[in-house]
């Protein structure tokens, strides 16, 4: 697995976004497969010890994801993604809310708004992503959740998938 990839993540303050620049070794098709199939996604979209458990998905504007972080008591954290715009193996948006188990919004927290981008650079694939918030304190509270920890060590379990299956 190559240990150099790059990963840039950096926080715009004026303009509320969280901007990550990831590298994967992989190809962009395999990425993309990574990003929008459910049963990859349950794979990684949890930092361990939690596991991600996704309950539906359709992955087309307009559609749903709802899906739980599963802790290691079984405590669960739910999430929906409700998918605004896609352009297939190039770039997909989607808001971001944590919700209950039938996918009611938390009011606690408000939505995060994603807009990923990807595009193959030589045998590597780049996956650029925005992650914009309604105020910059919601963006803090985020990030004091250990967002860019989370993020970090989620995709260091893509890598280890992708790794596997060359």
């Amino acid at each position: 697995m190559k240990s150099n990839l790059l990963m840039n993540f950096t926080v715009d303050k004026e303009n509320k976004t969280v901007n990550i620049k990831r590298e994967f070794d992989a190809s962009l098709s395999n990425v993309w497969s990574a990003w929008t199939e459910p049963e990859i996604l349950d794979q990684w979209w949890a930092p361990a010890p939690y596991k991600s458990k996704t309950t539906s998905m359709e992955f087309k504007e307009g559609g749903k994801r709802l899906y739980a972080m599963v802790g290691p008591e079984g405590e669960e954290r739910w999430s929906c993604f409700e998918y605004t715009s896609i352009s297939p193996k190039t770039n997909f948006k989607h808001s971001s809310t944590f919700c209950d188990a039938e996918g009611k919004p938390n009011s606690a927290f408000a939505s995060s708004y994603w807009d990923l981008t990807f595009s193959e650079q030589g045998d590597l694939t780049v996956v650029d992503i925005a992650i914009t918030r309604d105020s910059f304190e919601e963006m803090e509270k985020l990030i004091e959740m250990g967002f860019k920890d989370g993020i970090t060590a989620t995709m260091q379990i893509l890598d280890k998938i992708f790794e596997a299956r060359k």
